[in-house]
């Protein structure tokens, strides 16, 4: 299960996890908090709502070329997650986990990923809640059956955008080698066509850095020290 804030969230920051995870027959869930209507990128939309719409549908297309069997777009506002209603919003997250049952949940770092933005580091903090929340029967109890999943990642890096302010990422534990599916992760970006002068900008980094992503192991339902894995499914 990948928890995002933003349509195109999905295969910039995680879609080579979501690719190999396809590729090797494991099921998906990518939940989406906002329509992005607060983009800088519009495409042609005159409205918010207009590229809400246009990037819910880009979200879809985009899903559908990771191999994502099940994707949901929630209905908070982009830009604004820092002021939802926390216990509210992290219970629909509990809902969702509960109900989907994964074994392994990823979601941004606190840091806020490469472009520091608020909202990811929300979505981070919701769903690291309703990740421990999920198992615990007192949390919800009207909501499902408690479900807890086995691992939690938290999006790192191993670089840093140019002209952008520093995020402080944490170290990471894993490694993917995504090179073999970084065609997939290229054309689900390209669904996004709203977003197309992002892709242009980002385009030489993603060039230079694009094989591999990073991801910090931050909860197990079990002990363990601290090891460097190349799987988020290593050993389960």
């Amino acid at each position: 299960m990948c928890v995002v804030a933003h349509p195109d969230d999905e295969c910039f920051a995680f879609g080579g996890a979501l690719a190999l995870a396809a590729a090797r027959g494991v099921e998906s869930y990518v939940v989406c908090l906002t329509e992005g209507q607060a983009a800088t990128y519009r495409g042609n939309a005159e409205s918010g709502a207009a590229l809400g719409a246009m990037r819910r549908a880009e979200f879809a297309a985009s899903c559908d070329v990771l191999g994502v069997r099940h994707h949901e777009l929630l209905d908070y506002q982009d830009g604004r997650l820092e002021f939802a209603n926390f216990p509210q919003a992290a219970s629909r997250l509990v809902e969702r986990i509960r109900r989907f049952r994964p074994d392994v949940v990823i979601t941004f770092g606190a840091d806020g990923g490469l472009n520091t933005h608020a909202d990811h580091m929300m979505v981070s903090m919701l769903t690291t809640a309703a990740y421990h929340w999920a198992g615990r029967p007192k949390r919800y109890p009207d909501l499902a059956t408690p479900h807890q999943a086995r691992r939690l990642f938290h999006l790192s890096t191993a670089y840093f955008l140019p002209e952008r302010q520093s995020p402080q990422p944490m170290p990471w534990s894993v490694t993917l080698d995504i090179r073999g599916v970084q065609a997939t992760k290229n054309e689900a970006f390209r669904q996004h066509v709203s977003q197309a002068p992002l892709m242009e900008k980002t385009q030489s980094t993603f060039e230079q850095y694009g094989g591999y992503e990073h991801y910090a192991l931050v909860a197990t339902a079990a002990p363990q020290p601290v090891c460097l894995m190349t799987d988020l499914f290593e050993d389960l």
